[in-house]
């Protein structure tokens, strides 16, 4: 009798990698783009990117989540809308809720469904998972990429666009695997940190890759983002951005962003370079520069 269920089994199981396989052809979104940012004050540069992937200031509708910040703000995210406005943006409207089962609802998506981009406010990244995660606002929010929007976000706007969720804890943020740890998964098998130099985090994605090879640790910084569309991503900004990837950490190569190096666990990467997160590797690096002599 168990045998009757074994192949029916196994053909459900291979249709379900399948069909994850084909709805994971890019890293990131197939159509659509993501702004993430690593926190701190935000250049109009930034807003602007943002602003222009969503349509241009007089075309974007833009829907601000103020989820992640503490429930005194969380309703009113003024200092955003305040920013979008003064930079020609007409079309806004804040959307907020704790509870999941309001997320499940049509009234609360209907304003992402109008939406040509998205922004996550910063805070505490586990606070729009235990509100958005697997909801119908979470799919909505996929539909806006796939109609080929923007998701833009800063600081824990910016992990949560992961699949992979680092200073999720509720206990802290200073515990990088804790009881948080599944993203919205708009990048998939990437773990972004955020304020990583001006926190001095440089070297905390370190551990967490060699426990998940499978991972690609991306950190930026705060005034800096990353813009992915597809299986790429430029940084533009004013700081740099850090790449960690296992077997870049277990080889400890030299040279992998253009610059001269000794080699380490992670490298950096700057305003204008690209890097394909497919191949997980520098599109374009800077010139080497010529040893300098000492003095």
């Amino acid at each position: 009798m168990k045998k009757q269920f074994v192949l029916p089994l196994l053909i459900l199981t291979l249709l379900a990698g399948g069909l994850r396989a084909q709805s994971s052809k890019t890293v990131g979104p197939e159509k659509g783009a993501l702004v993430i940012v690593g926190g701190g004050a935000m250049s109009n540069d930034l807003w602007n990117r943002f602003i222009e992937l969503a349509g241009g200031p007089a075309a974007a509708n833009i829907v601000i989540i103020p989820t992640a910040g503490e429930d005194s703000s969380a309703s009113s995210a003024p200092r955003e809308k305040e920013k979008l406005t003064s930079l020609g943006v007409k079309n806004i409207t804040i959307l907020h809720t704790r509870d999941p089962k309001v997320a499940n609802q049509e009234t609360f998506v209907a304003p992402i469904r109008k939406a040509t981009g998205v922004w996550f406010v910063g805070g505490r990244h586990w606070r729009l998972t235990d509100s958005y995660l697997n909801t119908l606002a979470h799919k909505e929010f996929n539909a806006v990429l796939s109609r080929g929007g923007v998701i833009g976000g800063t600081s824990a706007g910016a992990t949560i666009q992961g699949s992979f969720m680092v200073r999720g804890d509720t206990k802290g943020n200073s515990i990088m695997v804790g009881d948080h740890t599944q993203g919205l998964d708009f990048l998939h098998n990437v773990t972004i940190d955020q304020h990583f130099l001006r926190r001095n985090r440089q070297f905390d994605l370190v551990e967490v890759i060699k426990a998940r090879p499978e991972l690609l640790g991306i950190a930026i910084d705060e005034g800096t983002a990353i813009v992915v569309q597809q299986n790429t991503f430029e940084v533009i900004g004013n700081s740099y951005v850090g790449i960690y990837e296992a077997n870049h950490i277990a080889n400890s190569a030299k040279y992998p962003s253009g610059q001269n190096s000794t080699g380490g666990p992670f490298y950096f990467i700057s305003k204008g370079q690209t890097f394909d997160l497919k191949a997980r590797k520098v599109i374009s690096p800077q010139p080497q520069r010529a040893n300098e002599p000492a003095k």
